[in-house]
């Protein structure tokens, strides 16, 4: 396996780009209604990491009984939701080198198929009510794995991911993610 680091954004580059309810709304789509947890979100670019930012509520879970707190499946679909989101946004406009090449079609294309959870840890500092809460995704490293020994090549996007409420309750996590069957012109 071959990888190696992408260039990361120079300094003076920092660019917010506010919520986008219609794009919002289009990657919530493959999801149940009942099941749409990420509100309004907002990415930042500078030269250290991408980052989203966004409400966030649970009026109920979608697949248990209310617990009374914000658990290990519900801190997944909220990741995958604004995960998701960010990735549109990057697509979109081109953002990091990793995403240089794609189109808003590429990402259409591949969302559901293409954009793989690889490793994922999380842990629970404080419990959060899962009513309404905050949460916070940066994307802190970008490598690629070249198309060596019959594999295809694929980027892996290192992350971190936070989720909070008023009351301090908090949880943190790690996860990997692999884009697999890049684009055409996407960095291998």
């Amino acid at each position: 396996m071959t990888a190696g680091p992408l260039a990361r954004p120079t300094a003076g580059t920092a660019t917010a780009h506010p919520d986008d309810p219609a794009l919002r709304e289009r990657v919530l789509r493959p999801y149940r209604t009942n099941c749409r947890y990420l509100g309004p979100a907002e990415i930042r670019l500078d030269n250290e990491a991408v980052t989203a930012s966004g409400a966030f509520r649970i009026g109920e879970s979608c697949y248990i009984d209310d617990t009374g707190h914000f658990n290990a499946v519900e801190f997944n679909i909220c990741f995958n939701q604004i995960a998701y989101y960010l990735i549109a946004k990057c697509a979109q406009n081109r953002l990091p080198p990793v995403f240089a090449a794609w189109t808003l079609d590429d990402y259409w294309q591949r969302q559901l198929s293409d954009i793989l959870i690889t490793r994922f840890t999380s842990r629970f500092h404080r419990a959060i009510r899962g009513q309404e809460f905050r949460g916070e995704l940066s994307f802190t490293d970008f490598k690629l794995r070249s198309g060596d020994n019959g594999r295809a090549p694929l980027a892996l996007i290192e992350s971190e991911c936070r989720f909070w409420d008023e009351g301090g309750g908090r949880c943190t996590g790690e996860i990997q993610i692999a884009l697999t069957n890049l684009p055409q012109g996407a960095p291998r």
